[in-house]
C-alpha cells in the first residue's frame, strides 16, 4: 500500500483555551478515525524558507506549509477521502495538498 503526503496549508494557532480544546478534540477524532492508515500523525510547522536558485525567501512563499501527516491509502483517490474529513478542511480554515511518497 503506498503511503501519501499530506502537506497542510492555512489553519492557524487557537486563540483561546475554548477553541484549543475544540481543535484539540477534532483533531483527536480525525486521528482515531483515520488511525490504522496514519503511518505517522505528524506535526505542525514552524516558521518557513523556500530555496532557490534566486536565493531564499522568507516564509515559505505563497502558499507556506502549516503542517504534515504520513497516510497510507490503496490509492490517491483513497487519500483524497481521508483529506476530506480532515479539521482544516471540514471547518474551512485550510486545505491539504496529497502526494504519493515514490519509493527509489
Amino acid at each position: 500500500m503506498p503511503n501519501f503526503l499530506f502537506v497542510y496549508h492555512g489553519g492557524g494557532m487557537p486563540e483561546t483555551q475554548e477553541d484549543i480544546d475544540k481543535s484539540m478534540a477534532a483533531w483527536g477524532k480525525w486521528m482515531e478515525d483515520n488511525g490504522p492508515s496514519l503511518v505517522e500523525p505528524g506535526n505542525p510547522v514552524g516558521k518557513s524558507k523556500t530555496v532557490s536558485a534566486s536565493g531564499v525567501a522568507d516564509d515559505g512563499g505563497a502558499n507556506p506549509a502549516s503542517g504534515y501527516t504520513i497516510v497510507a491509502a490503496d490509492d490517491i483517490d483513497a487519500a483524497c477521502a481521508i483529506a476530506k474529513s480532515n479539521p482544516m478542511v471540514v471547518d474551512g480554515s485550510g486545505s491539504v495538498e496529497i502526494a504519493e511518497i515514490v519509493a527509489i
